[in-house]
């Protein structure tokens, strides 16, 4: 499942409950384990 990549994540983490914010390798990512729909990834 591909994730959207945006300017700015607030949005994104606010979608849902069960949205977390990672970072991984220098990216920031907002990763949700119920609804993976929800994948976010900045820059």
């Amino acid at each position: 499942m591909a994730s959207q990549i945006r300017n700015s994540l607030k949005s994104a983490k606010t979608r849902d409950k069960n949205c977390r914010v990672v970072r991984r390798h220098g990216r920031v990512y907002v990763i949700n384990k119920k609804n993976p729909r929800m994948k976010a990834r900045q820059g």
